[in-house]
């Protein structure tokens, strides 16, 4: 059941014709074929940076840095007030757990 099952070559049929023979040819030298033109550079847009552009640049630039800033410290305080309230509600459990055991 798991053994491979390896496909067996099927049997050429009808007219099989013997591959086609490659006869050498002859170089003769002739002139040398011309040296191609050098294609022109094609022109891209050159970006002009005026002093608006790179006022918008620059606002860009630092909005995005605030945003990405803001969403990290937000995190960041995020982690900060669950594991205090982790802490809060462990010490609270061994309080509990603590004044239990001194009752028995």
């Amino acid at each position: 059941m798991f053994q491979p099952k390896i496909p067996t070559m099927p049997q050429p049929s009808g007219l099989v014709t013997p591959p086609a023979v490659a006869q050498p040819t002859t170089i003769t030298p002739g002139t040398p074929a011309p040296a191609p033109a050098a294609a022109p550079e094609p022109s891209r847009p050159v970006v002009q940076l005026t002093p608006g552009t790179a006022v918008a640049l620059v606002g860009a630039g630092t909005a995005v840095v605030l945003v990405v800033g803001t969403v990290l410290v937000s995190l960041l305080l995020a982690v900060a007030v669950t594991s205090a309230s982790v802490a809060v509600c462990a010490v609270v459990l061994r309080s509990l757990i603590a004044s239990d055991a001194k009752r028995r």
